[in-house]
């Protein structure tokens, strides 16, 4: 493939034509100096020079014969990718722009789901073996109304050239998925393979680029693997629309760390017994210069994707530390990102605000979501270990809303279950939720963990969950989110009723 990429770069033509023009040129002069009008004038060995150049050029006329052969075998080994044996990525490009001219065009990229997986579990022999089926059932799907390419790891494209290349693109698509999602046996193994499918087209007017065209489709493809993958997307504008706005969201967030725009509420907790604050769940705002606030579900996963979530949760921890100090007695919660656990300095930051702030670690709880902890369990196990050891709870966030189950809760030793506002909404409209809550509770009791109802609003549900056992209430029924000097006025009047009610004056 090297020599291929280095004979691409001159013309196989200048590669032929060079030597032989050279050769024939000094072999002419040889042989005008010797039998040249004036006779021989060098001595004999000459002659034995000038034989040897006939002669070697005569091998490299025979050479070039057979050069040209070969530099044609090259050049189709350059275009061709040799685990899938099918064309790659360069064919695509030259194909596009040879065949498409002025035509309607339509590009599939394709992303095999899991492909990592398989490779971890296998081997990489097996994951060949699977991109090697998966390239021949694209061939085959394609037939002869499209050509399938493979771009590099586990990702394929299907070009169509013609009037109706959406239309016929779309239906291979889908034949595609139907297909992969019968199961493949390799060595032995039943292997069950989605794919993610992004589609885009031209009109062959408006002079997008096969590049284009593939950032498009790229963007698609990703958009099919959010949605829960296995399935088709096409591009639309508002793929670009949302990533510009995604890029202007994530240089305002950088300035608004430097202006320090940012400032944390805290949404209390409530004994479902007593009724009296017990906790908090810090949470980030943002308010511009302007003045306009920013939805956290909006900035948070910006700042996820971009890499900024880090300095953002390191700050929440700070500042949250800081300004909860002073409320003894009442525990801090604080969401933590898999950015950050998955991050082997989180501890030891974790460690230095703790020391810095005097926060203690006894009334720190920081909440995790089942994704990260799926994703990655060994790390993520290890990584809460380690935190746990500083005396750090770890509460198990929105439980309801994936797919965890008791070996799951058992194996990572959460001290705190919180239900989600799903699960407490659903539970006072029908029954079966409502046995799904008692049930999470009945396990969250045997594995010694507390439980804390989520998004509590109405007079039914806060009945609802106190009648089934929660330890704790949260939601709007009982606080929305206060400042800092709102949560201090808020205890300092809750003990000042409670030192009455017990005698003395507060």
């Amino acid at each position: 493939m090297l020599q291929a990429i280095r004979l691409r770069r001159v013309p196989p033509m200048v590669l032929v034509i060079a030597p032989v023009a050279v050769l024939t040129l000094i072999s002419g002069i040889i042989l005008l100096l010797l039998f040249g009008p004036a006779g021989p004038r060098w001595p004999a060995p000459a002659t034995i020079l000038v034989a040897g150049a006939l002669a070697y050029t005569v091998a490299v006329v025979v050479l070039i014969r057979f050069g040209l052969a070969n530099i044609g075998r090259l050049e189709n080994l350059s275009l061709t990718d040799t685990l899938a044996t099918m064309p790659n990525r360069r064919a695509l490009h030259i194909d596009y722009a040879r065949h498409g001219e002025g035509q309607a065009k339509a590009l599939a990229m394709i992303d095999l789901d899991d492909f990592k997986s398989i490779n971890d579990q296998y081997g990489h022999f097996v994951g060949d073996r699977v991109i090697k089926h998966c390239g021949a059932l694209l061939t085959e799907v394609c037939g002869s109304e499209a050509r399938a390419y493979r771009l590099g790891g586990d990702e394929f494209a299907i070009l169509v050239i013609g009037p109706i290349a959406g239309n016929i693109l779309e239906g291979i698509c889908y034949t595609l998925l139907a297909r992969l999602a019968q199961s493949l046996s390799v060595d032995e193994r039943k292997l069950t393979i989605g794919a993610s499918v992004g589609l885009s087209s031209s009109n062959g007017r408006d002079g997008l680029s096969s590049s284009e065209l593939l950032r498009r489709s790229d963007m698609a493809m990703y958009a099919s693997k959010e949605a829960g993958k296995n399935r088709c997307t096409w591009f639309t504008r508002d793929f670009d629309d949302h990533r510009d706005r995604a890029q202007q969201v994530e240089q305002d967030i950088r300035e608004a760390l430097r202006r320090d725009e940012f400032w944390m509420a805290y949404q209390p907790l409530v004994d479902a017994r007593s009724g009296e604050i017990v906790a908090v769940e810090a949470l980030i705002r943002w308010r511009r210069a302007d003045g306009s606030m920013i939805d956290p579900a909006m900035f948070i996963p910006i700042a996820e994707t971009c890499g900024l979530i880090y300095p953002i949760g390191l700050w929440v921890l700070r500042t949250a530390c800081r300004e909860a100090l002073p409320w003894d007695g009442i525990k801090l919660s604080i969401n933590v990102s898999p950015a950050q656990l998955r991050n082997p300095e989180f501890p030891v930051e974790l460690g230095q605000i703790l020391e810095e702030t005097g926060f203690p670690a006894g009334r720190l709880e920081l909440e995790v979501t089942e994704t990260y902890l799926v994703t990655d369990p060994v790390v993520a196990n290890r990584n809460l270990d380690v935190i746990r050891k500083f005396g750090v709870g770890i509460a198990l966030d929105d439980f309801g809303t994936g797919y965890a189950s008791i070996g799951f809760l058992r194996n990572f030793r959460f001290e705190k279950l919180k239900i989600d506002r799903s699960m407490v909404v659903d539970a006072v409209r029908n029954n079966g939720s409502m046995a799904m809550v008692a049930s999470s509770i009945a396990v969250a009791r045997a594995m010694d963990m507390q439980v804390t109802a989520e998004g509590v609003e109405t007079e039914a549900q806060d009945e609802l969950v106190r009648t089934a056992g929660c330890d704790h209430i949260q939601g709007w029924y009982y606080y929305k989110a206060l400042r800092a000097d709102e949560i201090g006025a808020r205890l300092r009047e809750a003990r000042k009723r409670l030192g009455n009610a017990d005698g003395h004056v507060g």
